[in-house]
């Protein structure tokens, strides 16, 4: 299975009603600075180079970023941080990801544990499950895979999730945060990192400095 392969099915994915039918109706209703955009309004692929050694792991796409873009991490303030820190420690070619046709280049996976907008970016634990599947074949898919880096706890529990099914331990010893490394028994390197939210970056609990020293030391390892 090939990463082209999975975006096809990603793609035309429609198994959780609830899901389908929130991300139509942003796509419809649009919001008024998008006006004039053809929203997305699909469920979201992942991005970026099938030989990563390094997968970026989020939760779920924007409403009006990656619901609108169709591309994970793409169009709104939280791509505008993730990027401007991934281009400065020299993991992107460049500090913007606004569109699909952007010309970005990524020296890693970009992805989402869950594939569409969820309604107050809160999926339930049946469409966690459901999509699953999709995560899972992107692990498979990135044969040179080292590292994983889960922005937010809900991206981190995923990874965890994937490889208790083979390996099983209990979750309790994984404790989210940021800056937090841990050695997997299927021999991944899983770190931690808070999400790039405004929240989080307007409130000072993630600033520029703490994420760029974080990648310097992720690409130090891969």
């Amino acid at each position: 299975m090939t990463i082209a392969q999975i975006e096809t099915d990603v793609i035309s994915c429609r198994k959780c009603p609830r899901l389908v039918e929130f991300r139509e109706k942003i796509a419809r209703e649009k919001r008024k600075s998008y006006l004039d955009w053809n929203y997305w309004g699909k469920a979201v692929p992942g991005y970026g180079s099938p030989k990563a050694k390094l997968m970026i792991l989020g939760l779920a796409p924007a409403a009006h970023g990656g619901n609108r873009t169709g591309r994970v991490f793409t169009g709104d303030k939280s791509a505008d941080f993730l990027f401007k820190c991934l281009h400065y420690v020299g993991l992107a070619n460049q500090a913007k990801s606004d569109h699909r046709e952007d010309g970005l280049k990524l020296d890693a996976y970009i992805t989402a544990a869950v594939k569409c907008v969820p309604p107050g970016d809160k999926p339930t634990a049946e469409e966690k499950d459901t999509c699953e599947s999709y995560l899972s074949r992107e692990f498979e898919s990135l044969k040179n895979l080292k590292i994983v880096l889960a922005l937010g706890k809900i991206g981190f529990d995923s990874c965890l999730k994937l490889v208790r099914k083979t390996y099983p331990f209990k979750m309790k010893e994984f404790k989210f945060g940021h800056g937090v490394r841990y050695e997997l028994p299927n021999g991944l390197i899983l770190y931690g990192a808070f999400h790039p939210s405004p929240r989080n970056v307007n409130t000072k609990k993630l600033t520029f400095e703490m994420m760029v020293d974080f990648l310097e030391t992720v690409k130090g390892e891969l």
